[in-house]
């Protein structure tokens, strides 16, 4: 299935593979905790029956319009704005916790996102430097930018980007803002391009050098490594018995994450090692479905932002 916005197409990523993953019943409960421009849910409905019941989550004011449209086309479909760790708190209000079928999240920025240079997500368009999924909420990335200390920054380039020359980057940040503000993306980009050694030398690189600082700044001002945590508990409560989750991640540290969240429910309670407990007396809360999954040749050759993904699936075991 292909969006198609302003022109442009978007292609969900996986979306065989999550449909597969999901296992849809033709009148389960789902819930798609990113809607993004609905790839994903359009192609989840089209497998529901009239008794299906589709709700969709998003922080994106841009995202929310496109649903509100769907909304209003599709009475299986409903939308609620705000992070994805609200999940417990919409399933409540739709009076479903412990009944959804099934749960999905496509981490990350959307293509949408990046495409909209206004958004400042993308360091290869002129843009003012943003960030921000929801645009009301919070400080922007050039807020944080004019007002962070240089050991904050060190941190963040660090532990969200795991950029090797961090400290070379907060120090250039913090010299440059005195002189005048660090508003836009390709002011931003040009500065982590001359801080960064051998950039001058052709081949050496095989990422825009400020890939990991941009993608720091963003998972640091939308707290998105916080929300994985929260949505992530939350589904166990949400999910009913033999209801699956499918986690679409695309860098190491949102995949580390949803493999340990998966792993540690698989586990169970835990016991000491050396004490004799037997397998029933555990209780696991979700058992893992087969390997993590990526992208075929053919999907990544007609949408590059495919490379990275990848899908785990796990499904809530009984209590």
């Amino acid at each position: 299935m292909v969006v198609v916005k302003n022109g442009q197409q978007h292609k969900p990523v996986l979306l065989a593979e999550v449909l597969e993953a999901l296992s849809i019943i033709e009148n389960g409960i789902y819930i798609d905790c990113t809607f993004g421009r609905g790839g994903h849910t359009r192609a989840m409905l089209e497998q529901l029956g009239d008794q299906g019941r589709l709700i969709a989550i998003d922080r994106d004011p841009e995202a929310i319009r496109t649903a509100r449209v769907l909304e209003s086309e599709d009475k299986r479909f409903s939308i609620e704005q705000g992070p994805f760790s609200i999940l417990k708190e919409v399933a409540d209000r739709h009076g479903v916790t412990g009944q959804v079928n099934g749960i999905l999240f496509d981490l990350g920025v959307s293509s949408p996102q990046i495409d909209e240079a206004e958004r400042g997500f993308s360091f290869m368009r002129e843009g003012p430097l943003d960030m921000r999924m929801d645009p009301d909420q919070g400080i922007s990335a050039a807020e944080w930018l004019a007002s962070a200390g240089e050991r904050e920054m060190v941190e963040v380039f660090s532990k969200y980007g795991e950029e090797r020359y961090a400290k070379r980057i907060a120090r250039a940040i913090t010299e440059t803002r005195e002189e005048s503000p660090i508003e836009t993306t390709t002011q931003l980009a040009r500065l982590v391009i001359e801080v960064i050694p051998g950039q001058n030398k052709p081949g050496q690189k095989t990422i825009h050098p400020a890939t990991k600082v941009f993608q720091a700044i963003r998972i640091f001002i939308n707290r998105e490594l916080d929300e994985i945590r929260e949505a992530l508990d939350q589904a166990l409560e949400v999910l009913s018995p033999g209801g699956r989750l499918a986690v679409i991640s695309f860098h190491s540290l949102e995949d580390r994450i949803v493999k340990r969240f998966m792993k540690k429910a698989a586990s169970g309670d835990p016991f000491p090692a050396n004490l004799p407990v037997p397998v029933s007396m555990l209780e696991p809360k979700l058992k893992v479905i087969g390997k993590m999954i990526r992208a075929s040749e053919e999907e990544i050759a007609v949408n590059p932002r495919a490379r990275s993904a990848v899908l785990r699936v796990a499904e809530r075991v009984a209590a």
